[in-house]
């Protein structure tokens, strides 16, 4: 089946006659509010326990399951992400965002309410599980309300719902932990989940369920033993660096290695096939997202730190760094929403992907050569315009190449991809950063390793498309 005619097949089971309808118009109206408001929340917790954790940490004594708090998440996502995307390929998205959200609302009253470091490391996996499962469910509901005309443009909301956060929610986490407490971090999100799912319910009510004549396929329980071991692998490379052999430091590069291809070969039934090989077309679409994400990621986590370290930025103007960036993200996720086909999806990849690679090409010659940290700081800027223009694309173009029996895997294979790629690169750089015995040294190799995998995604983004 073509990419025009599964868009045919997708759009024909829509509720709405109303093609010149944007998508805060009916009767879109209550549905995007609503999924935008759990995208953001669930944007909001991921940086919000950012800036509280030293916090936490302190509070439980919890010091040792400090990088578990982030990795656990991560790979738990993995997990919640194949079985959100098998679960809505059998039965539509209704039911699975509903579980999702449950446990993603369970997690959160966990952790909210732990009064040790494990108590709260096991909310945060199980607020992983749900996070994970709900991006893909909330994917699903698009293919299946909206129609392909507006699919950039609801894509521009989501990226501006995870963009937004990156301005207020470390501030307003770090004022939550002050005036109250960081319990309310967590517990506070709870009161906004469910008005958010709320809005969403009366459109799920046409799209949960498959045709009584079409075959359910089978449930994934091979794939889902795959994500699992996608899941531990991530974790055994976040832990690497930290493995000890009697005393000694083992060589957390060698274990690095295994652990990355542990998750290479885990990772290959869950995606289309072909996109370890970057093959043309969806393969391509799926491993230039998760290429564009470890890039971007594993580079961002350092450039306040460059700042502060080589610099001398209080911590303060070195996050403004970031709010650049995403701003930028934010506003060119709205121009490439603005201007639909009139931009070809190949073209917006490919330019995305190069400012990207410019970008952090910018950050490690600002490092080797010591130039200026401004032209660190405006190359950031373009690296949140790559972003906001291909990553919108990206998911329009998983879409168009769906059918209405696998938008669920391959909004699957979307999130783990985007996923995988930033944890893997964030682990991996962690490592290059040790490697080193000056901080000029260790900030070089993070932006280098960064620039490759960057450069990886510029040589695949032109096979996009077929």
């Amino acid at each position: 089946m073509t990419s025009d005619q599964a868009v045919t097949v997708r759009d024909s089971t829509l509720p709405a006659t109303h093609p010149a309808a944007g998508i805060l118009q009916r009767p879109y109206l209550w549905v995007t509010i609503g999924a935008c408001a759990l995208v953001f929340l669930a944007a909001f917790e991921s940086l919000a326990v950012t800036t509280i954790m030293p916090v936490v940490s302190r509070d439980l004594d919890g010091a040792s399951l400090y990088a578990l708090a982030f990795a656990g998440p991560l790979a738990t996502g993995v997990i919640g992400m194949v079985a959100a995307g098998n679960w809505s390929d059998r039965r539509g998205p209704a039911a699975p965002l509903y579980a999702s959200v449950a446990l993603f609302v369970l997690g959160l009253l966990i952790a909210g309410t732990a009064a040790s470091m494990p108590a709260l490391v096991a909310g945060r996996l199980v607020q992983g599980l749900g996070g994970g499962a709900m991006t893909v469910a909330l994917y699903v509901v698009v293919a299946r309300v909206y129609p392909g005309v507006l699919h950039p443009k609801i894509f521009a909301a989501f990226a501006a719902a995870w963009v937004i956060p990156s301005l207020v929610g470390p501030f307003a986490a770090g004022l939550v932990a002050q005036v109250l407490s960081w319990h309310w971090v967590f517990l506070g999100v709870v009161g906004l989940v469910v008005p958010a799912l709320v809005m969403i319910v009366p459109v799920l009510r046409g799209v949960d369920r498959q045709p009584q004549e079409t075959a359910l396929p089978p449930w994934a329980v091979g794939r889902l033993a795959w994500a699992a071991l996608a899941a531990l692998a991530v974790l055994a490379l976040n832990l690497s660096a930290e493995v000890r052999i009697g005393g000694i430091p083992a060589a957390p590069a060698l274990l690095a290695v295994a652990a990355v291809a542990v998750a290479l070969l885990a990772v290959r039934p869950l995606v289309p096939r072909g996109t370890l090989t970057a093959r043309r077309g969806l393969p391509s679409v799926i491993l230039t997202r998760g290429l564009a994400s470890a890039a971007f990621f594993g580079a961002e986590v350092y450039l306040p730190y460059l700042l502060i370290e080589q610099y001398a930025f209080s911590p303060t103007f070195a996050g403004l760094t970031l709010t650049g960036g995403a701003l930028a993200w934010a506003g060119a996720s709205a121009i490439q929403g603005r201007l639909g086909a009139r931009l070809d999806h190949r073209a917006a990849v490919r330019i995305g992907s190069v400012l990207v690679f410019a970008a952090i090409a910018l950050a490690l010659a600002t490092t080797a050569l010591n130039w200026p940290a401004a032209v660190a700081i405006a190359g950031w800027i373009f690296a949140g315009g790559g972003m906001g223009l291909l990553y919108p694309r990206l998911s329009v173009m998983t879409l168009a190449l769906s059918t209405k029996d696998n938008e669920g895997f391959n909004s699957s294979a979307m999130s783990i991809s985007d996923s995988l790629g930033g944890a893997l690169a964030l682990a991996s750089t962690a490592i290059v950063f040790a490697a080193f015995t000056t901080t000029a040294g260790s900030f070089s190799g993070v932006f280098a390793l960064a620039a490759v995998v960057a450069a990886a995604a510029v040589a695949v983004a032109p096979r996009v498309t077929r």
